[in-house]
């Protein structure tokens, strides 16, 4: 039977290591879903589309049901939860209105300034996800040795930055985040300068985490998939391929799916609180329920319907007012709609892009709240 709950630490050694979620459930987000995006290498290879753009059905798979859908998770931990509404009513209601404000502010000047403002902001919301996994596991260990922090730090840090940076150093390439000429060049030296300073924090990392292992049997193994499918996704996707295809696996299923795995998790499986200190508390991480419960299955079939149905709207909206590329994809819409539709939304662009935007912005705003943990007064 599937459950959804961490196991006892008594039942097997295993299950003693600081895991977030259960042995098979982290094994299964962090590295199940690096392996399938590393899989899908050879066989775009095998298919011949690697160094193409990235086909439609990969499209639909990566961008439509795991990208834009995780920005629409939010809503199970924020804004279909009445309980966390009203606990921070400003935040969760001004952050959509200022999203639209300033962007539209933005858009209204310069579109290329309006998607390089969000692939920057983009950007820093992907590296902060991979650092917030490897911080969670230090807490769930009770690791705080500063050296030890600074090390972890260092090589999360460093194994998406050193990438960006080679790209950046190496523009234009074939691919980019989310418009061409999103991105900035730099001088190439920049990624010269960097590369030693990278491969010498995954040594240290590695130098740590086998050095604790084997002296103290202090193994972190979750937070040692997270550093390593990070830093392998990231230099391949973007450093050894010069391809949107391996670009867009390789970045969108190691950050979407552990995302979704986590609102799922915090939404259904764990100890209700009752009490705003231990809500709190409880928010630093996902907790570990007392009790064994399935997976329900309804639920999950809820969950991925509703940020599916969002998801696949949006992308509707995004198709029939800005970029008219994948009619295919929305061939139901009676074509005299669909071109009446189209043509209302592009006249109204000035104000579609930006107010289309607003769920990304505001996922990449909220989550930086969310997860964050409260310092007791005490420490």
């Amino acid at each position: 039977m599937t459950t959804c709950d961490s196991a006892s630490p008594s039942r097997h050694s295993l299950e003693r290591l600081p895991w977030l979620f259960s042995p098979a459930v982290d094994l299964a987000t962090f590295g199940g879903s690096a392996l399938v995006a590393l899989a899908m290498l050879p066989l775009g290879a095998a298919l011949g589309f690697l160094h193409d753009e990235t086909p439609g059905w990969t499209w639909v798979a990566t961008i439509l049901l795991i990208d834009v859908a995780h920005v629409y998770a939010t809503g199970f931990r924020v804004y279909f939860d009445g309980t966390e509404l009203r606990r921070r009513p400003w935040l969760y209601g001004l952050t959509p209105v200022l999203a639209f404000a300033i962007g539209g502010a933005i858009y209204s000047e310069s579109v290329t300034l309006f998607w390089s403002v969000l692939a920057y902001l983009a950007v820093f919301h992907f590296i902060r996800q991979q650092y917030g996994w490897v911080a969670l596991y230090r807490s769930r260990e009770g690791d705080d040795e500063k050296v030890g922090w600074w090390i972890d730090a260092s090589a999360i840090y460093l194994a998406t930055l050193y990438p960006l940076i080679h790209w950046h150093a190496h523009l234009p390439r074939h691919f980019w985040w989310f418009a061409e000429g999103d991105f900035i060049q730099v001088p190439e030296i920049a990624a010269t300068i960097v590369m030693p300073i990278y491969w010498i924090s995954m040594l240290a990392y590695a130098a740590r985490s086998l050095s604790r292992g084997l002296r103290d049997g202090a193994w972190n193994p979750g937070k040692d998939i997270v550093v390593l499918t990070t830093a392998v996704c990231w230099y391949i996707g973007i450093i050894t391929f010069n391809s949107d295809y391996a670009f867009t696996v390789t970045n969108v299923i190691i950050h979407g799916v552990p995302y979704m795995v986590l609102i799922y998790w915090y939404r259904w499986c764990r100890i209700a609180e009752s009490s705003d200190s231990a809500t709190d508390q409880a928010s630093a991480h996902p907790p570990r329920p007392t009790s064994r419960r399935q997976i329900n299955t309804g639920r999950v079939a809820l969950f991925l319907g509703v940020v599916w149905i969002l998801a696949y709207a949006e992308e509707m909206l995004w198709d029939f007012g800005i970029w008219q590329e994948r009619g295919w994809l929305f061939a139901w819409v009676p074509p005299g709609f669909a071109n009446s539709a189209g043509e209302t939304l592009a006249e109204a662009s000035v104000w579609l892009a930006p107010a289309l935007a607003v769920p990304q912005i505001t996922h990449y705003v909220l989550d930086g709240f969310l997860w964050r943990r409260r310092q007791r007064a005490s420490s």
